[in-house]
């Protein structure tokens, strides 16, 4: 991402992360950053539809490390495939390397989106109360779970509006080539993969961690080097 559009995102989240800042401020702080980040990926798509070396496909390897390390992995993913990337979960000892596939500028979009989102669920697991006579690692695998999938949901509405306003139809045509190449690249390196089967959790977090999706910002500060991704507490 250029700096000049970080540096805007950046100053953007800052603000909607200020103590003093009202829900209503921040809520608009994070649509803008929102909005910012969506349009750089159309804007990247479009480029390189005129010159493909500008934004090659490629991949790269993001460690997913315990605690909560599967949920974690589920945020990944849920980040991921809004921004047109495609990620692969492989075991890696009690943790995940994810092998994420995609454009340079979305791979970049998600690490950048990922690694603050990891600190905002952070900040919401040590806020959230378990209930009396729950399990807390069920509790929160759930509220992690809840958290994800609003996530991924706003990424989704932000992509779509932002490709409406680019150009609509023949930029939709653009996008969908885009995920195709990165589907095609994906399964040459993994011919044979599986899906994954859905998974049961019990605890009850689901809502509160849903609640906290929807106030997340949807931005970040920075990418830090691989290994150095915050963690969720115990």
């Amino acid at each position: 991402m250029s700096e000049a559009m970080l540096s805007k995102v950046r100053k953007l989240l800052a603000q909607a992360e200020d103590p003093a800042c009202t829900p209503a401020e921040a809520a608009a702080f994070t649509a803008k950053a929102t909005e910012l980040i969506a349009r750089y990926g159309v804007d990247r798509a479009l480029l390189a539809a005129r010159d493909p070396a500008t934004d090659p496909v490629g991949d790269r390897v993001v460690e997913v490390v315990a605690p909560y390390a599967r949920d974690k992995a589920g945020l990944l993913a849920a980040v991921a495939e809004p921004l047109r990337c495609r990620c692969v979960r492989r075991r890696q000892g009690s943790g995940f390397a994810m092998h994420l596939f995609g454009f340079a500028s979305d791979l970049e979009r998600v690490d950048l989106l990922f690694t603050s989102l990891l600190v905002q669920a952070a900040h919401g697991l040590a806020a959230a109360v378990v209930p009396a006579g729950e399990h807390p690692a069920a509790y929160r695998r759930s509220w992690l779970a809840g958290f994800a999938q609003v996530v991924g949901g706003r990424l989704r509405a932000a992509e779509e509006v932002a490709a409406t306003e680019a150009g609509g139809r023949s930029v939709a045509l653009v996008l969908a080539d885009r995920s195709d190449r990165v589907q095609r690249r994906l399964a040459e390196v993994y011919p044979r993969l599986r899906t994954a089967p859905p998974r049961r959790l019990a605890g009850s977090g689901f809502g509160s961690g849903a609640a906290a999706g929807r106030r997340a910002d949807l931005g970040g500060r920075g990418v830090p080097a691989p290994g150095g991704r915050p963690g969720l507490g115990r």
